[in-house]
């Protein structure tokens, strides 16, 4: 098999940053001195270039994000090739007589692949068929599922906080011009100097409905509070009891062991996530903690 015959075959390998460091000076001193197969090979490279430039055709809904990961996060590991299975397929390629593929580097990476490929269709097909089907993902607002998504993500260090500040007016400021609304984050404590009941860790963008979202991260008793704000016109809370309290209507949820309170106010969606008792209402400090509020959380709690 000639070069010219051969190059094509590790265009897509060279384009990944898969081959080796000698093949690669390899391929690109050939394409410096071919013509024709540097034709090719900018073909490729622009096809792949609209690819990875252009938008996805369907975004994943935050139900079905929410359902693949805790899926994936319940899957065990995957199986491992012993020593003695890798030491024969080594033997195998090193004694292989078929000259027409690129090269052992090549073949080691097409077994490694194919061998992946099946282990991890046969786990997700596992997984899949067991999964409870009467799951139903659909009783819960598409925004309460990402909130709490969000919320778990970040507490897995997944999803790392992009200002660390527990000042207020910085976190307020920074958003500004990233989210498509105006919101600036009440601060009781510092204003009325009351002793401080929560702290304000930090923020950052998750992206939701083609748009972004501002999430805000609090601790209250050495526990986890989240704050997703976002356009009344991207979305509404929806699902969960409802409760009305001083003319605004609050959905309180419960979604994989966490308490969710949705409400809207002044052209804003808030969700707040804790697992903080009952209905989760003490999370509402972080924005009501004066005295003038008590009756406001009070109304929250659970009745006898």
């Amino acid at each position: 098999m000639s070069i010219c015959q051969q190059a094509p075959n590790q265009f897509q390998l060279y384009l990944d940053n898969e081959l080796d460091s000698q093949e690669k000076l390899q391929l690109e001193k050939h394409l410096q001195n071919c013509i024709s197969c540097k034709q090719i090979f900018d073909q490729q490279q622009y096809w792949l270039t609209q690819i990875r430039h252009s938008k996805p055709l369907y975004q994943a809904s935050a139900n079905l994000q929410s359902s693949i990961e805790k899926i994936l996060d319940d899957c065990p590991k995957p199986y491992q090739a012993s020593a003695k299975l890798h030491k024969n397929i080594d033997k195998l390629l090193s004694n292989s007589n078929l000259l027409t593929f690129p090269s052992k580097s090549s073949i080691q990476r097409l077994v490694v692949a194919v061998a992946a490929t099946v282990i991890i269709l046969l786990t997700s097909y596992t997984y899949l068929s067991s999964y409870n089907s009467s799951t139903s993902f659909d009783e819960h607002s598409e925004f309460a599922l990402m909130a709490v998504n969000t919320h778990i993500r970040h507490q897995k260090g997944k999803l790392p906080l992009e200002i660390k500040s527990d000042s207020a007016q910085d976190v307020s400021t920074w958003f500004l011009g990233k989210v498509s609304f105006s919101l600036t984050l009440p601060n009781y404590q510092e204003s009325s100097g009351q002793e401080k009941l929560y702290q304000l860790e930090g923020a950052r963008l998750v992206g939701f409905k083609n748009d972004y979202a501002a999430y805000i991260s609090y601790q209250m008793q050495q526990r986890p509070i989240s704050l997703i704000v976002t356009a009344n016109t991207v979305a509404l809370p929806d699902g969960g009891e409802k409760i009305i309290s001083k003319g605004l209507t609050f959905h309180c949820e419960v979604i994989d062991g966490l308490k969710v309170i949705s409400w809207t106010d002044h052209g804003l969606t808030y969700a707040l996530i804790s697992d903080l008792a009952e209905r989760g209402q003490q999370s509402c400090v972080v924005c009501h903690t004066g005295t003038k509020d008590k009756d406001f959380i009070d109304s929250l709690k659970i009745k006898s």
